[in-house]
């Protein structure tokens, strides 16, 4: 494809989503940024040199001013978290972060579209959907879509069925308040405990699935990751990069990823993550889908848990 990217931040997240950007046909160009000179060179360098393998890409270790005429920004700059410390305990640090960034990356690339990754990502989407002058459907946060991809992972070895036949989702915040709409959670088609029925009657020794179990495995994966080799990345890069091709593709999809909130669900002033029409013109809108009063409640919840943070910060 004939399209620029640029990632701002040259950490373990940005440095790998520009690792996996080039094992696919997703852009000809990419230009990663970072504070730290030398460490971005030498992940270029590192980069560059396992692209001869696949057709011709540019990849440069750039400034802002390389940034100019991007398609895609990708922001993941910040301080990672730490193990056993909370998103949201790394707000006031990364916000500001970000708000000394925005005016140099959009003043190069006003009309890319940005995929807000840094921790904590609604927070983040917020703040830079408030303080970049950008139309709203530039600014897409990566939301839960690395959350929908554990929970649908879970479910894939819960009931040994290829991922693709799973719809299920993750809403609310990237964190701890986000729950999973067990009413629109299907597989092939079927509710998840009508599966679990339909595998009886096949013979198949199933467990029924703990739902509560399976919300602790999605929330604490990423701490478990964390605390068990310091950081996660191949599958939020993975998931970015799945993002990337949605943004770039002929058509729109529906996923889920976080930006403002409009009195969807009696939401207003906030960004979190639920159904959302997402293509080559960024965010067109929320999808509504049903849920019960009980999941209603419980994004609320998530809301009202953002909302709090939110009004600590200097925006």
């Amino acid at each position: 494809m004939n399209s620029k990217i640029t990632i701002i931040g040259a950490g373990s997240v940005g440095a790998t989503i520009a690792y996996s950007l080039t094992k696919e046909d997703i852009a000809s160009e990419i230009v990663l940024i970072d504070v730290n000179k030398k460490k971005v060179a030498g992940e270029v360098m590192d980069i560059e040199q396992g692209t001869c393998f696949r057709n011709p890409i540019s990849i440069i270790a750039g400034t802002y001013e390389d940034a100019k005429d991007s398609d895609i920004v990708i922001i993941t700059s910040g301080i990672a978290r730490k193990p056993g410390q909370t998103r949201i305990e790394l707000t006031k640090t990364n916000v500001e972060i970000l708000k000394s960034i925005t005016p140099d990356i959009v003043s190069q690339a006003p009309n890319a579209l940005y995929i807000i990754v840094s921790n904590p990502v609604d927070i983040m989407t917020y703040v830079f959907t408030k303080v970049s002058g950008l139309k709203e459907s530039q600014i897409i946060g990566s939301g839960t879509i690395l959350d929908t991809a554990r929970l649908r992972c879970g479910l894939s070895q819960h009931f040994s069925v290829a991922q693709k036949n799973i719809h299920a989702y993750v809403f609310g915040e990237h964190g701890d308040t986000s729950f999973i709409p067990w009413s629109g959670a299907y597989i092939s088609g079927m509710k998840v405990d009508e599966y679990w029925q339909l595998m009886k009657k096949f013979e198949k020794n199933l467990e029924i699935i703990d739902k509560d179990e399976m919300l602790t495995y999605v929330q604490k994966s990423g701490g478990q990751i964390i605390a068990n080799k310091g950081a996660t990345f191949y599958a939020v890069s993975t998931a970015v990069c799945n993002l990337c091709n949605i943004l770039l593709a002929s058509d729109e999809s529906i996923t889920t990823v976080s930006s403002m909130m409009h009195g969807e669900y009696g939401i207003e002033d906030v960004c979190l993550s639920t159904l959302t029409l997402v293509g080559p013109n960024g965010i067109q809108g929320k999808v509504p889908m049903h849920l019960t009063d009980e999941e209603i409640m419980k994004l609320r919840k998530s809301a009202d848990a953002l909302k709090a943070v939110i009004a600590e910060i200097e925006i």
